[in-house]
């Protein structure tokens, strides 16, 4: 295990830093007293883990390529912006727009998030990204999804609403599974809600069963209150607004 100092360092300096330990091999980096600093785990590969005490900057994890972060605290806007593999863990909340474009890995966030969580999420036959996020969400949660698995749990919302509006709007691939009611007003034109079926439920139990460990959490609480799936209804769902 290696440890870095971030106290008062210019994030190219920190990221070199990260750079040249994954690079020597190093496969435990704990990052003490960060405040801010953007970019860390951009484009690493391979299966080092990074420890992020503090609150990173934007941008953790974009074009990342195998390694897992966990960040001990709260996290900022755009984690996992276009992933490829691995995994972000974050203890407290998180904010806009993660996961953007993301084509693998696992984002697992404790807390609640922003704004445009999952958008442009992407999938494919060989891989297929997951964020599962504990608390709620802002609007435009899987905004424009083409694939994947978002799920939304609402644990200890305090009666806040569990997400936002524009639920699934421009959705034309994966699924969305939300732990509770959901109400179709608040949804895209182009989503149905649906019950779930025995291959969502095994779905759900593989990706909470991850979840729940990398968290300290309890299956058998999460999995106790029902879920509703989210699933385009259109492949094109604006195809009559820009084609005739």
């Amino acid at each position: 295990m290696v440890e870095i100092d971030a106290k008062g360092a210019y994030y190219r300096d920190l990221n070199k830093k990260v750079r040249e330990a994954v690079e020597k091999g190093e496969k435990e980096i704990v990052l003490k007293n960060v405040n801010g600093q953007y970019y860390i785990g951009d484009g690493l590969r391979g299966k080092s883990t990074i420890v992020v005490e503090g609150v990173p900057g934007n941008d953790l994890a974009a074009f990342m390529d195998g390694p897992t972060i966990r960040i001990k605290a709260n996290a900022q806007d755009n984690i996992g912006n276009t992933m490829n593999s691995g995994k972000v863990i974050v203890e407290g909340n998180a904010g806009d727009v993660l996961g953007y474009g993301m084509r693998g890995g696992k984002l697992h966030i404790r807390g609640s998030v922003g704004y445009r969580v999952g958008i442009h999420m992407k999938g494919n036959k060989k891989q297929a990204p997951t964020i599962v996020v504990g608390g709620t969400a802002g609007d435009f949660f899987g905004e424009y999804m083409a694939g994947g698995v978002l799920v939304l749990l609402g644990l200890s919302n305090d009666g806040e609403p569990l997400v936002g509006d524009y639920l699934g709007t421009g959705m034309h691939g994966g699924a969305i599974y939300i732990r509770g009611e959901v109400e179709k007003k608040n949804c895209g034109a182009e989503v149905g809600v649906l019950e779930l079926d025995d291959e969502d439920k095994k779905v759900l139990k593989e990706v909470l069963t991850d979840y729940c460990s990398d968290l300290g959490l309890k299956l058998e609480d999460i999995m106790s209150k029902g879920f509703k799936k989210l699933v385009p209804v259109s492949a094109r769902p604006y195809g009559n607004l820009y084609a005739y």
